[in-house]
């Protein structure tokens, strides 16, 4: 079975987190960290309830288009920001095999997002795949809702970890921040090579899938586009809205509500057009190692400086992937029992293939969702083969010369 496989795999492979802001033990770092991890033997899931109730349109024809209901794997993967400038990003400094492990080029985004499309994916958005309900015995639970899409599309959930701009990427080939551009539209805002003011919307993975959308609106039947995962440490899409607790002056405080005034129409606007919201954590911190009294706090300063912002959500993905209580698909200890206690019921790691596991015990799915990066490109073409093929898809020429497992 697919998922017996998956487990030997994971046992015997070592792969890379994804895990780009590395906070201190847990705070700012100027790079990404570059650890390697294997995943804990997953449990092998009971077939799949479909229930009501459902979240896309009822199967049938609708302006000529007939749906039908999905019961397979929806499929899940997640970027972290792309890269806008190669030149700067791989120039040989000590961020550039960090930044080649755990990113792709806007270039190659590109032509992921071209690729699945071609493959016959189609976007739905990630709060529309479970859904909380009352079981039999009274109590909430988590079910997979049907989904119902065009006849011959399979679903894809996209989502993009540490949106937030951190100031190590800003000398190193990415955009600065989100804006309105004068047509109204989410662009971007950074700086050239030669430091020059650049408003795009062709640098930055966010106003990238927009412009797809817009050019293949069937590539978004339902207007889903990502869910943005959000720290706090750094602000919030390239907004300083972050506190420092340790010195805070009132004119820090004064320019820091300018900045949150300054994204509230950007968040306004992601919302509008289909993008969703969800924590990354407020410091980028482990799950697995931190004490709970630690995670409290940094979950009451998240939902504080960032929920405050952005709104509710009920989606945590987990920093470096690494899991709460050691193993959260066997555990349900404090640390995973307090943050679904704050509301979160969709909990996503990284692992090899899309798995979901609604847990039994308690109101929540854990979830894996695939790594599209420099280092699945090198070294896991196989595994992408039903998105893409990273022979098409890897810029070998703009990126550090470290080989690959394909040429």
């Amino acid at each position: 079975m697919r998922h017996f496989l998956t487990a030997l795999l994971m046992l015997l492979m070592l792969f890379s987190l994804a895990g780009c802001a590395t906070p201190g033990t847990d705070g700012p770092t100027p790079a990404p960290d570059s650890e390697k991890t294997t995943q804990p033997e997953e449990p092998e899931p009971e077939p799949y309830t479909i229930l009501d109730p459902t979240v896309m349109p009822e199967g049938g024809v609708r302006d000529g288009v007939n749906y039908a209901a999905w019961d397979g794997i929806v499929e899940h993967l997640f970027f972290h920001p792309v890269v806008a400038y190669p030149e700067l990003a791989f120039d040989g400094d000590s961020q550039a095999n960090g930044i080649d492990d755990y990113m792709v080029t806007a270039d190659e985004y590109r032509k992921i997002l071209q690729s699945v499309y071609d493959k016959g994916y189609v976007l739905v958005d990630i709060g529309d795949v479970w859904s909380e309900t009352t079981g039999e015995d009274g109590m909430p639970k988590m079910v997979r809702n049907t989904l119902y899409l065009p006849e011959g599309k399979k679903p894809l959930v996209l989502s993009y970890d540490d949106t937030n701009y951190y100031e190590y990427m800003l000398a190193n080939g990415f955009t600065y921040k989100l804006v309105i551009g004068e047509d109204g539209k989410i662009a971007s805002w950074g700086k050239d090579p030669q430091g020059n003011e650049v408003v795009s919307r062709d640098l930055d993975a966010i106003p990238i899938l927009d412009q797809f959308v817009e050019e293949h609106p069937d590539f978004s039947p339902f207007g889903a586009k990502g869910c943005l995962s959000l720290t706090g440490y750094e602000g919030i899409l390239g907004y300083r809205t972050q506190t420092d607790t340790k010195s805070w002056t009132e004119a820090q405080e004064a320019g820091r509500q300018k900045e949150i005034e300054a994204v509230k129409p950007i968040i306004a606007e992601l919302k509008r057009t289909g993008w969703t919201f969800g924590s990354h954590t407020w410091g980028h911190i482990r799950l697995g190692s931190k004490s709970l009294e630690t995670i409290q706090a940094d979950t009451a300063r998240w939902l504080d400086e960032v929920g405050s912002l952005v709104g509710p959500t009920t989606i945590l993905f987990y920093p470096h992937g690494e899991r709460p209580d050691g193993n959260d698909w066997q555990n349900t200890g404090p640390v995973f029992q307090y943050l679904q206690s704050q509301g979160f019921r969709v909990f996503c790691s990284v692992g090899i293939e899309s798995f979901s596991y609604i847990k039994k015990d308690i109101c929540a799915v854990i979830c894996d969702r695939l790594h599209p990066d420099g280092t699945t490109l090198r070294y896991s073409r196989d595994r992408y083969l039903q998105f893409y093929d990273a022979k098409d898809i890897m810029d070998v020429d703009v990126r550090p010369q470290r080989g690959t497992d394909w040429s």
